[in-house]
């Protein structure tokens, strides 16, 4: 079961020996888990391993199949989030969950709105003192459901924090976040922790982890591996305790580029009204190039674009030599365009429906046969052949998409497109709300693409990911293309000036 850090007399709450099963899985298997009161307590681990069933336990989303729940010295039970947040704990989920066609301050109230008699009283003043308190700037007029993904998270940790718990559960609460978001965060973070707020955190980013988190829990396979001091661990200790061995390399070594390889996608003075203008950039065969950037900047919007998701106002764009300007997704896959979305769960899966269907969705054509009844033989084998070579594990062709953990998801997504031939590879965060494991697995396949003599488009946020994938790297700026860098020599800083405007 490895060490954990023994319980003392400022342990804020406990798990003792807690199991938790989905059906024949075991998602937590005799967990036992110490959290000190008024500390930022990390918990690690692959998807899959059950941080977020962990968390989702101590805030009372889940309860536990067997074990106890200890909340300051005391056996307890939650039924119902509700419950737990009477006892002083809440939780930042994953998933965002506020009302879209609401304000930000009435989403941050909703449900301890100030009453007097049978009226709710104006929250604004109460909204300033949150804002000042915690740092995290929104505008409590706006509508929820047009701010950018970005700024609803904020919306989602200002709500957690304006029922002042003494305990939040943080369930990858930067995954969203630009990296000076999540700086701003981790400054919250500690800040509650100074006041003696507890914090769970949960999260995939390890120096994220080792930046911002007093103890660290690793998990694996649903087991405990060692909890201790944040302080005691590296980035390679995390990630062997992580994975259960050593991973000599975050990214596959980058293959060179033969040139001359053919331009298979030209962009030329290409713009979108309200999101980006005048850019333009080709991508070649067995190429990968990314297009970095800050939230808003524009590079999502040329992506969906390229794809036909949206309709651009100027400018062409040429597929291998031909005119290309798809009026939807389906012209886009009929002319060998593939694109994996920014978000799996509102453009990229059907949770309910099995693996095998999910992946063969967009080629269904390929196994009608006559009569219009679907060859299911030949579908499971192109399933089985393209989700055994993205390295799919721990489920089947058969799985419920919904039972698969974050990595898996993704990589089905990936899967999906190799069911077909496509020339123009397109990944939009390849690798969000993805463990590090499965990461190196998606950069596998990405360059595996690219040694196939595919192009490849990546869109990223991650600096690291960037830098070790790319050949070419683009950076856009304010909606505009602003420069252009070798990805075997750029650096770090580099890219955040041009991203930022400090070397213009």
């Amino acid at each position: 079961m490895g060490r954990i850090a023994p319980a003392t007399p400022q342990t804020h709450v406990e798990l003792r020996g807690v199991t938790k099963r989905f059906g024949g899985t075991v998602a937590l298997d005799r967990v036992d888990l110490a959290v000190r009161a008024g500390t930022v307590h990390a918990l690690v681990g692959e998807n899959g391993a059950g941080k977020s069933t962990a968390g989702k336990i101590l805030a009372g989303v889940l309860t536990p199949d067997a074990g106890q729940v200890v909340l300051h010295g005391a056996e307890t039970v939650f039924r119902s989030p509700r419950a737990a947040l009477d006892r002083g704990i809440t939780m930042v989920a994953q998933e965002l969950s506020l009302v879209p066609s609401r304000s930000v301050l009435e989403n941050v109230f909703l449900g301890i709105e100030s009453r007097r008699g049978p009226f709710v009283r104006g929250g604004a003043e109460r909204f300033a003192e949150l804002v000042a308190e915690c740092g995290i700037e929104a505008d409590p007029d706006a509508t929820v459901g047009r701010m950018p993904v970005a700024e609803q998270q904020n919306v989602e940790i200002l709500r957690a924090l304006a029922r002042r718990a003494e305990l939040i559960v943080m369930d990858e609460p930067t995954a969203r976040l630009t990296s000076e978001q999540a700086v701003a965060l981790r400054r919250t973070v500690r800040s509650l922790a100074e006041r003696g707020v507890t914090v769970v955190y949960v999260s995939h980013f390890l120096d994220e982890v080792l930046a911002v988190a007093d103890d660290v829990t690793i998990l694996r396979d649903g087991r405990a591996i060692r909890s201790g001091p944040a302080a005691a661990e590296t980035r390679r200790s995390l990630i062997e305790g992580i994975v259960g061995r050593a991973i000599e390399a975050a990214f596959p070594p980058r293959r060179p580029r033969e040139l001359p390889a053919p331009v298979v996608l030209r962009v030329q003075g290409l713009s979108r009204a309200g999101s980006f203008e005048e850019v333009g950039f080709d991508v070649r065969a067995g190429e990968i190039v990314t297009l970095a950037g800050l939230v808003g900047s524009g590079r999502s919007e040329v992506l969906r674009c390229i794809f036909g998701r949206d309709r651009a106002t100027a400018g062409s764009m040429t597929l291998a030599g031909e005119p290309h300007a798809p009026r939807s997704p389906r012209r886009a896959i009929r002319d060998g365009v593939a694109m994996v979305p920014e978000s799996r769960k509102a453009d990229g899966l059907l949770p309910r429906r099995s693996v095998r269907e999910n992946v063969t969705l967009p080629h269904l054509g390929r196994f009608v046969a006559p009569g219009g009844f679907v060859r299911t033989g030949g579908e499971r084998a192109a399933a089985g052949r393209v989700t055994e070579a993205v390295g799919l594990t721990g489920a089947t062709i058969a799985s419920a998409m919904a039972e698969l953990s974050g990595g898996n998801q993704q990589k089905s997504l990936f899967a999906r497109w190799l069911v077909g031939r496509p020339r123009l590879f397109l990944a939009d965060e390849p690798t969000r709300g993805v463990d590090v494991g499965a990461k190196r697995g998606i950069y596998d396949v990405l360059a595996g693409l690219a040694g196939e003599g595919m192009a490849v488009l990546v869109v990223s946020s991650e600096l690291e990911e960037v830098l070790g994938l790319a050949h070419r790297i683009l950076v856009m700026r304010g909606g505009r293309l602003v420069g252009e860098l070798d990805g075997a020599e750029a650096t770090r800083t580099e890219v955040m000036e041009l991203a930022f405007g400090a070397a213009a």
